[in-house]
């Protein structure tokens, strides 16, 4: 028989934990969906982007983020071999990693990270 206890307070209930949480002096981004930390501002080469969905970021390094397969996709500047990545917390699909370039102008994207802007959010002094 189900009891008619009610549960612990709010308060009361565990928190959510990420792998790795940013410091709070950095303006920082967060998924939309869960405020997972994903890149500190610090990390962004470039707001001039193009996701699957709308406009997106480039950034150097992100955070909490998972990697699926690569595979070859054609995008708008050429050929690349790109990896889906999703936030590890919700597993929300967020934009992807450049594995490979296959242009010599495009190469300074091999390492770095796509977010598309409808995934995330600021935090953090943004004033």
């Amino acid at each position: 028989m189900p009891s008619s206890e009610p549960g612990p307070p709010a308060a009361c209930l565990p928190t959510k934990t990420f792998r790795s949480y940013l410091p709070h002096c950095h303006r920082t981004y967060s998924c939309v969906h869960c405020q997972a930390h994903l890149a500190k501002h610090d990390e962004l080469i470039s707001k001039s982007f193009q996701g699957s969905h709308g406009r997106a970021y480039l950034f150097n390094s992100v955070v909490n983020v998972g990697c699926g397969p690569a595979e070859q996709r054609l995008l708008l500047t050429g050929l690349h071999s790109v990896a889906d990545i999703f936030c590890e917390s919700c597993k929300t699909t967020l934009g992807w990693k450049y594995e490979q370039a296959f242009e010599t102008s495009q190469k300074y994207k091999e390492g770095k990270f796509i977010i598309e802007m409808s995934h995330m959010v600021k935090d953090n002094g943004w004033d």
